[in-house]
């Protein structure tokens, strides 16, 4: 193969995955703010799990931050467990319930906010903790974030 047919073949590659970057920045603002939520009982009353997401129009690093700053303004209804700010995750309770959050970077001015929780066998859900922790986060960036419909 040529020298000019190699670049050719490098520039149409770049193209192309530059387009698909775009496009996937373009579908997650297009959901920006949707709370999705999914939750698992399993049948055996041996536990289960709670997971709320939302994709922010803001820097990761923020995100994460606005979440430890709120989470450490509410003493008296969470407990920080421990964090990681390389990875970008905190784990917490409120005492009955324990969930952990993690900020993952989409692009320059994008973020998946991930909450979940286990659930100890005939434990009850952990929708209101793991969902309050999203909203209290979009509230506080002044991003409007709503519970999407199941």
């Amino acid at each position: 193969m040529s020298v000019s047919r190699r670049i050719v073949l490098v520039v149409t590659l770049l193209g192309t995955a530059v387009a698909c970057q775009a496009q996937w920045v373009a579908v997650a603002r297009a959901v920006s703010g949707r709370i999705q939520r999914m939750e698992q009982q399993n049948a055996n009353g041996s536990g289960g799990y709670d997971v709320a997401t939302v994709v922010i129009q803001a820097q990761a690093q923020k995100v994460y931050q606005t979440a430890v700053q709120r989470l450490q303004a509410h003493t008296d209804q969470v407990k920080v467990l421990n964090q990681d700010a390389k990875k970008r995750t905190v784990a917490f309770t409120n005492g009955t319930l324990t969930a952990s959050l993690q900020a993952n970077p989409l692009g320059d001015n994008l973020t998946q906010l991930v909450v979940a929780s286990t659930l100890a066998p005939a434990q009850n859900n952990a929708t209101s903790l793991v969902v309050k922790s999203i909203q209290s986060v979009c509230t506080e960036l002044k991003v409007v974030c709503v519970l999407e419909d199941q």
